[in-house]
């Protein structure tokens, strides 16, 4: 009897940690395919590593300790990420909240990194209530279907477009804004390796995308070897030794709220915090919709499977991120890549996080990896994502415009959540308006939710006031 009762008692606690940690749950995972994934997912994004310390070290933040912190942060959300919400979605310092952070917060408006941190910490701080309190969810699920493939499509040719810059393919223009560049060096190797991935990727080769970035790396730097001045124009380095470590000291901890006390600055630090919030909110609810449609990791509704542990492991991550001393950890983009070679489950993320860890003691390996290198990856993966729009119902126009101004407006705005509030709000406003002006009582009304309804209007509030 005290056998049997063991046993129950056994079995209801490992039903208790499956319930804290969903991953324990997982059944016949294939790690092999798991590991690869989250290495060409971490691949694909170890560029922050070197990005987010140039672009923090502007404020006066001292570079070494930033790689540091941006390996430990991001290493932190990608295996929170992975063990309470079990999906392949890695986190990082975000681009963009990085840049905000550095020349509009700090330089521009005269404002130290230590109050600009303790801003991204207050956000932090707002998400975790907001995911607790499944407002977060409740928005991502809300996003009617064909809204969701947009995002899905628009996010591949943004993160396409990405590749195509940083390989230099894509060049600005000031009488065109963008312009074919010339053929570099750099240009010929992310071609070079884009053939390798497709033509891996149709042979049903597992890793053509890993392959490619690697086979693309090795031939840059060897570019390097033989050419070492030209290719530090075009921004290819070989790796400066294998093994350096920075403490983050200087930078974690530094959270200061004495500047929120005085009168005068609270209206500048609540304008801080809503920028911060709006750009994270809606970049991470993309970023989640786009790749889990991508996947196929829709539920039968259409809704983002944990979902909201989803968005509270990444609201934990940007609080921790901040006391750690970086910007805003947000959900990347790049996880597509991941989900793309195989990725399913939260060991990609979690492989991606002990990858960031590892890298705090291999940094110059991992800087040295170029652009021209990783951007076949997003290329490709911007092409196997714009597949989602064949689901697109565009002969109905209610549908197909606010899909089409999504997935146009996530590239040229350069931003996953100005394209989505564009898509949203030209979604409400139409179908509204069709309601009003239908000219027939057999047509079919439009259901437009209350939660597309509000974010309209924030969205509304947002373009005129922020």
């Amino acid at each position: 009897m005290q056998t049997t009762e063991g046993s129950l008692t056994t079995t209801k606690e490992l039903t208790a940690i499956q319930k804290i940690f969903p991953i324990l749950s997982n059944n016949e995972v294939d790690m092999k395919k798991e590991v690869m994934a989250g290495v060409t997912t971490f691949l694909t994004m170890a560029y922050i590593i070197a990005v987010n310390p140039n672009i923090l070290s502007k404020t006066g933040m001292p570079a070494g300790a930033l790689v540091t912190g941006t390996c430990l942060a991001a290493g932190f959300g990608c295996i929170l990420m992975g063990l309470i919400a079990n999906l392949p979605f890695a986190l990082a310092s975000g681009m963009g909240l990085n840049a905000f952070f550095a020349f509009s917060v700090v330089l521009k408006m005269g404002i130290s990194w230590q109050i600009a941190l303790t801003a991204v910490f207050v956000e932090g701080i707002i998400f975790i209530i907001l995911s607790l309190c499944k407002v977060r969810e409740a928005v991502v699920n809300a996003i009617p279907k064909n809204m969701k493939l947009a995002v899905t499509g628009g996010i591949g040719i943004f993160i396409a477009f990405i590749g195509l810059v940083g390989c230099g393919l894509v060049v600005g223009d000031e009488a065109t804004l963008v312009k074919m560049g010339t053929f570099t060096p750099t240009v010929i190797i992310s071609c070079i390796g884009l053939v390798i991935i497709a033509v891996l990727d149709k042979k049903s080769v597992r890793g053509s995308i890993l392959y490619g970035i690697v086979i693309s790396s090795l031939i840059a730097w060897g570019f390097a070897l033989i050419n070492p001045e030209y290719a530090q124009k075009l921004g290819i380095y070989l790796p400066k030794g294998i093994f350096k470590y920075e403490s983050m000291a200087p930078i974690a901890g530094k959270i200061d709220f004495k500047y929120i006390f005085h009168p005068g600055n609270i209206g500048t630090f609540i304008a801080v915090v809503c920028t911060f919030l709006f750009v994270d909110f809606f970049d991470t609810v993309g970023t989640l919709v786009g790749v889990c449609s991508k996947a196929d990791m829709l539920d039968e509704k259409g809704n983002v499977p944990n979902a909201g542990r989803a968005l509270l492991a990444d609201a934990i991550a940007t609080t921790t991120g901040a006391f750690m001393g970086v910007s805003t950890v947000t959900t990347y983009v790049e996880s597509s890549t991941g989900v793309v070679a195989g990725g399913r489950t939260g060991w990609t993320a979690i492989t991606v996080g002990i990858l960031f860890i590892i890298a705090m003691f291999f940094s110059p390996i991992f800087i040295s990896i170029p652009g021209c290198a990783t951007a076949p990856a997003l290329i490709y993966v911007g092409y196997l994502m714009l597949g989602a729009v064949k689901g697109i119902e565009f002969d109905n126009i209610t549908e197909g415009v606010p899909a089409f101004i999504t997935v146009a407006t996530m590239a040229l705005t350069y931003s996953i959540g100005d394209g989505l509030t564009l898509g949203i709000l030209s979604y409400v406003c139409i179908n509204i308006l069709y309601n009003v002006f239908r000219t027939k009582k057999q047509e079919d009304k439009k259901n437009v939710s209350i939660i597309m309804v509000a974010l309209a209007i924030l969205f509304a509030i947002k373009l005129i006031f922020l």
